[in-house]
């Protein structure tokens, strides 16, 4: 008797082929390109971020839309892009290497026939972070310094005039140390964010794809980031508030004391102050650095013919 076989139609075999995992190398810049080109669209959103988190307590508090207001009124709207280039070398430092190393670990772990489970990707974005969290450090915290000095009095601000000036000018007369300050605090939350964006941004685009009738494209990637970005930013707005709070101060901070001491005078609401800017700045970021990324993977498979 002849073997019975299934007619797999044309759909059905495109659905296959979007739900296995793909195998091609990609170059290890891919992340913090992609994030780069979405800073250009969300840093606004992040300096209103950073200047309510470092808000005087017992000053009058601006909401967001104030804060917005008030920068723009007081500096010019140019004033929104100011350290844009500390952001630009925070990603190019801190994004290339948590996603250089995520996506290398993975490759590694892929096969055609196999793919890492949840919590396996949970364990190599915790890595991946740390990683990143450690070289990013400087960009990371003259983008918080830049970003912020506006809002000193004038005898204390910084004045750099790029973020490369910064870094020359911090080793110069803080020492070269001052570059990593805050760095476990900034690395905490980076394993944080790398969790929440890059393992479940892989866990909701394999459901989406396994489990619903969306395909590997716009539709998937948008939905998949955007949850990805909800779920980076709420598990990561403790440590946001903190990392915020050691880097644009001047002094330096024991991290407990530093907790019970806000805890003592803002109570536990700390813990998601500046929540909705940190997700308006962190959904479209995530969202779009996402997109970018999916982006050049396509092209890239294109121009290798896979």
């Amino acid at each position: 008797m002849a073997a019975l076989t299934k007619k797999v139609s044309a759909p059905e075999l495109q659905k296959s082929k979007d739900v296995k995992s793909s195998t091609v190398s990609y170059p290890f810049w891919f992340g913090g390109s992609a994030s780069c080109f979405a800073t250009f669209f969300t840093h606004p959103l992040d300096l209103v971020k950073v200047r309510l988190q470092t808000q005087a307590t017992g000053a009058a508090r601006l909401n967001m839309l104030q804060m917005f207001g008030h920068v723009a009124k007081t500096d010019g709207v140019m004033a929104l892009y100011r350290g844009l280039s500390a952001a630009q070398l925070r990603q190019a430092t801190y994004s290339m290497t948590r996603f250089g190393v995520y996506e290398a670990l993975k490759e590694r772990l892929t096969t055609p026939e196999s793919k890492p489970s949840f919590l396996t990707l949970v364990g190599m974005a915790s890595i991946s972070g740390l990683l990143g969290g450690i070289a990013g450090n400087p960009g990371d915290i003259l983008n918080v310094r830049m970003q912020n000095d506006a809002a000193l009095p004038r005898e204390q601000r910084r004045n750099y005039k790029h973020a490369i000036d910064g870094v020359f000018r911090m080793a110069r007369e803080e020492g070269v140390g001052s570059l990593w300050k805050g760095v476990w605090p900034n690395s905490s939350r980076a394993v944080l964010m790398t969790v929440g964006q890059l393992a479940t941004y892989d866990g909701f685009k394999r459901t989406l794809l396994e489990y619903t009738p969306l395909k590997d494209g716009l539709s998937t990637h948008f939905t998949a980031s955007f949850l990805a970005g909800f779920v980076a930013t709420t598990i990561c707005s403790p440590v946001d508030v903190i990392k915020t709070r050691v880097m644009s101060s001047q002094e330096h901070h024991n991290i407990i004391k530093l907790v019970t001491d806000i805890t003592k005078t803002e109570g536990v609401r700390w813990m998601f102050k500046g929540w909705v800017p940190s997700f308006i700045r962190v959904g479209p970021h995530t969202v779009l650095t996402f997109l970018f990324l999916e982006q050049h993977k396509k092209i890239y498979r294109q121009l290798k013919g896979e």
